[in-house]
């Protein structure tokens, strides 16, 4: 690939993102993929280096470096909340990725998950024979939850357990998916597209059981358009009854990345957990899984590294629960504890919510 003349910007990257960067270092003990190398190209400093690097010429979009690193990050922003100069990693890595995974670079996993989801009546099909939410809300004023694509065939049960949590939610069967997949994966304008569609789709507030899908809708739509599902419970002063007979279960919770570092979800989860059993807050509980979108199928070696230290807390903390807020996270958690046999079972936190009543601790005396 042809790169400009060294010092011409090439017009990849927003200059205000960009420039915005003042290398200063805090982002590196914050980065996943930085913690496993200790390689400055593995870090969020590192790689908008590489971006600046590619805007100027001085290095091509597709050099073997840059092509390796825009995918080993795993984009799960935590090096945003800890950026004293406010630097939105998160929208230059999609900006990266937009110019860099054009579709004749992708993979085939990674096109046939785009083309899946792609329209609406593929995602709906995907929902079909599964007993996932449906029905019009009960409330005066209209609010609709957000079904997901891969969540309704994989996880159906979070959707009916939202609804079982506040009936008030709508949930039309016939939504699409909300484009994050594509602004993830180098299809930035037509993840935009599909949020927006989704938007026009859905009447009121939007509420959503993923936490990706949550900031990707908050960043086309507006945050005050769109809720996590937390948010939602939090902000109508929702109650959950607390169990009524049985030892308090342990219960951690794994945070979504998107909900956390990009919306600032993190305590209303932890306080509606702490209604319901013993909250544990693990040491890593605010890190990536390793599930990160697409990554685990894409990269699951590295996802599975990632996912280690995870792993190792939980069984050291003996969880009855481990509660999570994102069906990556639900999918990648659930197949690492499987593997290790650890006794602890995962449930997304409406599930956890909904049927609390039903989960006892089983820890032996």
């Amino acid at each position: 690939m042809t790169s400009p003349p060294v010092g011409e910007r090439r017009g990849i990257f927003t200059p205000e993102l960009l420039d915005r960067c003042i290398s200063c270092g805090f982002c590196l003990p914050a980065c996943p993929t930085y913690g496993l190398t200790g390689e400055e190209t593995s870090s969020p400093r590192g790689r908008i280096n590489l971006m600046r690097a590619i805007e100027t010429g001085q290095l091509a979009v597709d050099d073997p470096t840059v092509v390796e690193e825009s995918s080993f990050c795993l984009g799960c922003r935590a090096c945003e909340p800890v950026c004293p100069a406010g630097v939105q990693y998160g929208a230059l890595l999609e900006e990266w990725r937009d110019e860099l995974w054009r579709p004749e670079r992708r993979p085939w996993r990674l096109r046939a998950l785009l083309w899946a989801v792609d329209a609406r009546a593929r995602v709906r099909l995907m929902g079909v024979a599964r007993r996932h939410a449906k029905g019009a809300g009960e409330g005066a004023e209209p609010a609709s939850l957000m079904l997901g694509c891969f969540e309704r065939a994989l996880y159906p049960r979070v959707s009916r357990s939202a609804r079982e949590l506040d009936p008030s939610l709508a949930a039309p069967p016939a939504q699409g998916c909300c484009g994050a997949l594509h602004a993830h994966n180098g299809e930035l304008e037509r993840g935009n597209a599909l949020a927006r569609e989704l938007g026009e789709a859905l009447p009121g507030t939007i509420v959503t059981t993923s936490g990706g899908c949550s900031a990707h809708l908050a960043s086309v739509l507006g945050p005050e358009r769109v809720k996590e599902l937390s948010q939602w419970l939090a902000g109508r002063g929702s109650t959950v009854d607390e169990p009524a007979t049985g030892a308090r279960p342990r219960i951690g919770f794994q945070d979504s990345c998107h909900a956390r570092n990009g919306l600032g979800v993190g305590k209303e989860p932890r306080e509606l957990i702490a209604t319901v059993g013993e909250y544990v807050e693990l040491p890593s509980a605010a890190a990536c899984c390793g599930a990160a979108g697409t990554y685990a199928i894409l990269r699951p070696e590295d996802s599975a590294r990632v996912l280690d230290r995870h792993l190792d807390e939980i069984a050291d903390a003996d969880l009855d629960v481990l509660a999570v807020a994102n069906p990556g996270c639900y999918r990648q958690l659930q197949q690492g504890i499987k593997r290790r046999r650890l006794r602890t079972k995962v449930l997304h936190l409406a599930e956890l919510l909904a049927d609390a009543d039903r989960i006892v601790s089983h820890r032996s005396a």
